[in-house]
């Protein structure tokens, strides 16, 4: 008997789901791949080691349900942020979206709201629409930036039941003043989140909206391993908030979501940040680099404290990005009109994005 294959429309699916795209970056197996701002250099052998010796250990009890509190993890999180945080305000979850959709399900759903100011991480209105939550789009700068006024009138005028300020942001890179943090909490009696999953990308001397946590229990600073800590590939994202906030949490999180391997091999890897964060130095130079060099080619790199560097000037982003895949580098088209993004990779990989660049003016 012949299979008749349904489409989406023929299902039950919820309503406001339908006509809804799920996220999509670009994955392809090209030489050079700078699109979704992994950290491109590898886990330096010794702290593979130390994972690897700690996953080890931990497949001794893997017939057992792991620490539901990963405890250990959550301590070695306040250690490595610390601020006089201790671990009943932190929480973990795998991959920072995670993290994110455990605020929502929690703070938001049906009948709530939830704002941001785009451009801004396009993940924000798909969690917010896939736990039920309306999703409400502010508006930014020209140049991107956020006002302390203009946010907190946008926050007030919203109404919102959690509002996600990106700090520095992503697509863009513009970094998000503490002041606007502390305005948009004003502006609410909804749950603040600023989501720094670049902060260690940020100027060092910048100061973290870790500060602002202290007697601000609606307050959250979501962070994640994918970027300074090459963790893309492990799925571990975390948050600090008051211990009231992280109690809410756990009303909504799966039993044991965090698996024994999981916790191990984050715990390891947080026991090695000075040698993890050397890379972001490099990385950093590497951004610094591309941003120098971008505008002898006719681009307009925008200020970015991430690790990666919007520019504009591009007459044609899809002529482009097609012409450098082509070239074998893979970077972002975000939609924005006369805009691309790169990520900062290795010194190699910014090399070749950026004679390929080079090379299709020259084409030209």
């Amino acid at each position: 008997m012949e299979r008749v294959s349904a489409t989406l429309d023929d299902l039950p699916i919820r309503d406001d789901l339908r006509g809804l795209k799920p996220y999509g970056a670009p994955q392809a197996a090209l030489p050079v791949a700078l699109n979704v701002n992994e950290n491109t250099h590898p886990v330096p052998e010794e702290v593979a080691d130390d994972i690897l010796d700690s996953i080890a250990l931990a497949l001794r009890d893997i017939n057992r349900y792991p620490d539901r509190e990963f405890t250990a993890l959550r301590e070695a999180f306040a250690d490595y942020l610390g601020h006089g945080l201790t671990r009943d305000q932190l929480w973990a979850a795998n991959g920072s979206n995670e993290v994110l959709q455990h605020l929502l399900q929690a703070f938001a759903g049906p009948g709530r709201t939830a704002l941001g100011f785009a451009p801004t991480y396009s993940m924000y209105p798909l969690l917010a629409r896939g736990t039920g939550a309306e999703w409400v789009a502010g508006e930014r700068e020209p140049d991107y930036t956020l006002t302390p006024q203009g946010a907190a009138e946008q926050t007030a005028e919203a109404g919102a039941d959690v509002v996600f300020l990106c700090s520095p942001n992503n697509p863009t890179g513009t970094p998000v003043g503490l002041d606007v943090v502390e305005a948009v909490y004003e502006a609410t009696d909804g749950i603040v989140i600023v989501d720094e999953a670049y902060a260690e990308f940020a100027p060092r001397e910048e100061r973290s909206a870790l500060t602002l946590l202290a007697d601000r229990p609606r307050l959250v600073v979501s962070r994640t391993m994918s970027k300074a800590f090459a963790f893309a590939g492990a799925r571990v994202g975390y948050l600090a908030a008051d211990p009231a906030l992280i109690d809410a949490l756990r009303l909504v999180r799966l039993p044991y979501h965090l698996s024994a391997l999981t916790q191990a091999a984050a715990t390891a890897a947080l026991g090695h940040a000075p040698t993890m964060l050397r890379m972001v130095d490099e990385i950093v130079a590497q951004r610094d680099r591309i941003s120098a060099t971008l505008p002898a080619l006719g681009y307009q790199p925008h200020e970015s404290w991430t690790n990666f560097v919007l520019f504009g000037g591009v007459d044609d982003p899809a002529a482009t990005f097609q012409a450098l895949y082509d070239r074998g580098v893979l970077i972002r088209d975000v939609g924005l009109p006369g805009q691309l993004r790169v990520t900062a990779g290795t010194e190699d990989e910014t090399t070749a994005f950026l004679d390929a660049l080079a090379s299709i003016d020259s084409a030209a």
